[in-house]
């Protein structure tokens, strides 16, 4: 029978949390594996498998599914599970290098992340892993899997099918029945199970009575080339958001630190106060620094442009267009940019340039 082997990387979040006495959700080592073993959909304890090396990592293995088809998987679970609102940039390059470490022992991987910062961690992979040639998928859930209504099962059981079924080379994140591409994705709900959407760009995978992939869509590699992972990030870069009354020593103050790239959420289509002049000043003296600002749109949806008055003025202070980027992917770029040995020249070239599929072809 077919089998394909997944490798789980449990990094926190809700999914695998429990609830303690005192009604609070906490992380408990090794419960989110003892769970799933107990569960049918996730665990057959009456088929045994034949692979040495999953035996050794106390693999789990999936029934049959309709397409004749076995998951064998393992959980990797860290020793301090991370809330992702405490996410920081290490946190990436530990993800980055455990899926560095055995990606040629597994066929695809699965990272269970809190939805905090999911998105941001998903465009942050998107550009780190280089060469990627295998499924990486991003997901997690709004209630545990340890509650009785859950979106935990759902999440996690698409993932698994996925990854156990479809060779989709990038990095993605499932929620809600639907693959986004990661770098294309926001978290827009706080309360509801379709906690993500991918506003510039339709779903990759839509799961319902049928798997229905979107192939024209899915990345594939241009060249042949060995696969490679990106550790050096530069952190020294910022998101400013402009707002009615925004005064110029504010702007000024946040220019003067120790910024050295910037992703500026504009008004509308990429828009400025072009009556402002001291603020259009304090941006044009930020860039001949060499403080590299990218320009994005403030709105869920749409793209950056220069055909208003008020948005001409940005790129004449040397301001790069965002495109259609999300501001999460727009900083996640940047600090991978700002962290390869290239010139400010180059970098300012690819921001604008679509490396990863984060931009819409327009």
């Amino acid at each position: 029978m077919k089998t394909s082997k997944v490798l789980i990387l449990y990094t926190g979040g809700t999914i695998g949390m429990k609830m303690t006495a005192d009604h609070v959700y906490e992380p408990v080592p090794n419960y989110f594996t003892d769970l799933l073993l107990t569960m049918r959909q996730f665990h057959d304890p009456y088929h045994h498998f034949d692979d040495t090396v999953m035996k050794n990592l106390k693999a789990l293995v999936t029934p049959v599914s309709l397409y004749g088809k076995r998951t064998i998987y393992t959980i990797y679970e860290y020793d301090e599970l991370i809330d992702s609102a405490n996410l920081v940039l290490k946190d990436w390059v530990k993800i980055a290098t455990d899926i560095e470490i055995n990606y040629n022992l597994f066929d695809s991987f699965i990272i269970l992340h809190g939805t905090d910062t999911m998105a941001f961690s998903a465009s942050a992979l998107s550009f780190m892993l280089e060469n990627l040639g295998k499924t990486v998928i991003l997901t997690g859930s709004q209630v545990p899997l340890s509650e009785v209504r859950n979106d935990a099962i759902d999440n996690l059981l698409g993932a698994l099918t996925i990854a156990g079924h479809y060779i989709i080379p990038e990095v993605t994140l499932f929620f809600d029945q639907k693959l986004f591409r990661g770098n294309r994705t926001k978290k827009v709900d706080a309360t509801n199970f379709n906690a993500f959407n991918s506003p510039n760009m339709k779903p990759l995978v839509k799961l319902g009575i049928n798997i229905n992939v979107s192939w024209k869509d899915v990345l594939r590699p241009t060249e042949i080339a060995k696969f490679h992972v990106h550790k050096r990030l530069n952190q020294h870069v910022a998101l400013l958001r402009l707002y009615p009354g925004i005064t110029y020593s504010t702007l000024k103050s946040f220019l003067n630190s120790s910024v050295e790239g910037v992703i500026l959420e504009s008004y509308g289509a990429g828009n400025a106060p072009d009556k402002r002049k001291d603020l259009l000043q304090a941006l044009k003296e930020a860039t001949d620094q060499g403080i590299i600002i990218v320009n994005c749109t403030q709105c869920t949806k749409g793209s950056v442009s220069d055909i208003y008055a008020t948005g001409k003025v940005l790129t004449d202070a040397g301001l790069i267009s965002g495109k259609d980027m999300t501001t999460e992917c727009a900083l996640a770029k940047l600090s991978y940019l700002l962290g390869k040995n290239i010139n400010k020249e180059a970098i300012k070239q690819l921001i604008k340039t679509n490396i990863r599929g984060e931009l819409s072809d327009t």
